[in-house]
């Protein structure tokens, strides 16, 4: 592989303060330090005074649903059921008369009556197409009947609604329907499409999480074979959420037996399990996992020498989650649990005495700043579904750093977009001003942590031996202290609407690779 040199940039590279070029031979940084001390390279690129900083990486990601979305029917933006009607009729005529009307990003909490449309409305705007529509949460989906026809098993599993709103077990009987409609060429093109807008968005590299009821053992696989700078794309590294299942995890060539392994399931569908009611009805949401369950599948993590980890996003799922892992301690010892890493995904309502738990047990909280962003606060989503006070004491990741966690940034996209930028802002500007983290450790967690999180500790820096996977950047707002300025100088106009333009991505590179470039 030809050497390229670097030069001419501003690099983040805190150990390096001076360093403006760097050298990369053979996917890995060779060299870096002032312009005036550049050795000669085969290829000279001038950076043109741009940033240059470690590569994103998104820690969890829904590739082939992303990339639908990219390439489809986005419902984000519906103010109401009549809208998301709309929106799906005028899609519908692109579609044919027995194709799939599939759609992603609704969500009620948003809309002046919070009632969404029924399998009839969607049947009569769809010309009776089977439609299948996921909440913000993909926890739950609104199914036409056509849809709902063709999943029998649904009807006799827990969620089931004939109003055409599916939760639970339920909505994983008819996702795999939807899912499994899609054929290999369309699936292939929408991982491309979602790992193409990664690139253009500087992230080098994704946590893919699939496993039963979230994708399929074909989708999941064949996003592993595309991936990677030999195919000119991102990295992608696996995490297949099954229970009891690390032996099949390592078989399809997952880092870990986890990610989605649902403890529970999401607040916007009031299915995460919780100590106390939801309100305006929900109950105390679902349990999937007990502790029992987690320490036994733990203990089969480490039987076949993988890192396990679960999906937990209320407070009795953590609770029983963190008992679990605490069993398996006893029977393997604290030592070895800690040095599995083993990861939490999402982890939004966690006590003082569960965040010294994942201190104790050296956990990954995988955590995604957006949910605080598009959710959180006093007069969002989760006020309407836990209060205020809960609200905003959700998704801690200031105090989890503060103490110690390891944190692993990510977008859950399509649960929310691929945008590595607006996430380290998110987290930098959390509702709960005791929650905020500095720019630095936010950054830190949506590159180093996340690949400390697979055991990967060399990457994520820009140093002589690491991986020459890193990420050049446009800074309209400006540079402070090596990062980018995200937050707005008036304290008034920051938070969600924040008006200071974000960075921009002029080329990502992997392992000595461009895989995009402006």
């Amino acid at each position: 592989m030809e050497s390229t040199l670097y030069t001419g940039g501003a690099l983040y590279a805190p150990a390096e303060p001076k360093a403006t070029a760097l050298l990369v031979q053979d996917g890995r940084i060779a060299w870096l330090g002032p312009d005036a001390d550049a050795p000669k390279a085969d290829v000279t690129v001038d950076l043109g005074g741009a940033l240059v900083t470690p590569a994103f990486v998104d820690a969890h990601v829904h590739a082939t649903d992303t990339g639908l979305v990219l390439g489809g029917l986005d419902l984000s933006a519906a103010a109401s059921a009549g809208e998301l009607l709309d929106a799906v009729a005028l899609y519908a005529t692109t579609q044919p008369s027995d194709g799939l009307v599939m759609g992603h990003g609704w969500d009620e909490s948003k809309w002046p009556a919070q009632v969404p449309p029924t399998a009839a409305d969607l049947d009569r705007v769809a010309g009776g197409r089977r439609v299948y529509l996921t909440q913000a949460s993909v926890h739950s989906a609104l199914a036409s009947t056509a849809l709902l026809q063709a999943a029998p098993r649904a009807t006799q599993e827990p969620g089931f609604s004939d109003t055409g709103w599916v939760r639970e077990e339920a909505h994983h009987a008819v996702r795999e329907v939807a899912l499994g409609s899609i054929s290999t060429a369309q699936r292939e093109h929408a991982q491309r499409t979602a790992l193409r807008r990664a690139a253009q968005l500087g992230i080098g590299a994704l946590h893919e999480c699939g496993g039963p009821g979230t994708s399929n053992e074909a989708d999941f696989t064949g996003l592993l074979a595309l991936a990677g700078p030999e195919h000119g794309l991102p990295e992608v590294y696996g995490w297949w959420g099954e229970l009891m299942a690390a032996a099949k995890a390592k078989e399809l060539g997952a880092v870990g037996a986890g990610g989605d392994l649902y403890a529970d399931g999401a607040l916007g569908s009031r299915t995460a399990y919780l100590r106390e009611p939801f309100l305006g009805g929900g109950g105390c949401g679902f349990s999937y996992v007990s502790a029992d369950q987690a320490r036994d599948h733990i203990l089969d993590c480490h039987a076949h020498g993988t890192q396990g980890g679960f999906h937990a996003i209320g407070d009795a799922a953590l609770h029983d989650v963190l008992e679990g892992l605490a069993g398996a301690a006893k029977v393997l010892g604290l030592d070895a649990v800690r040095q599995a890493r083993h990861r939490v995904e999402h982890a939004e309502l966690v006590d003082k005495a569960m965040i010294a738990a994942f201190v104790e047990l050296n956990l990954t909280a995988s955590m995604q700043p957006a949910f605080d962003r598009l959710w959180g606060g006093p007069r969002q989503m989760y006020a309407q579904r836990l209060g205020v006070t809960r609200s905003m004491e959700s998704n801690p990741m200031g105090a989890m750093h503060g103490v110690g966690v390891l944190l692993a940034f990510g977008s859950d996209s399509p649960v929310t977009p691929l945008d590595p930028w607006g996430s380290v802002r998110a987290a930098v500007s959390h509702f709960n001003p005791a929650h905020r983290m500095a720019l630095r450790s936010a950054f830190a967690s949506h590159t180093k942590g996340a690949w400390r999180s697979i055991h990967r500790d060399s990457e994520g820096v820009l140093a002589k031996g690491a991986p020459a996977t890193f990420a050049v950047w446009q800074t309209p707002a400006g540079v402070t202290g090596g990062l980018p300025n995200l937050v707005s100088t008036n304290p008034e106009e920051r938070g969600p609407d924040d008006p200071t333009p974000l960075p921009r991505a002029l080329r990502t590179v992997v392992r000595g690779v461009t895989v995009f470039k402006e």
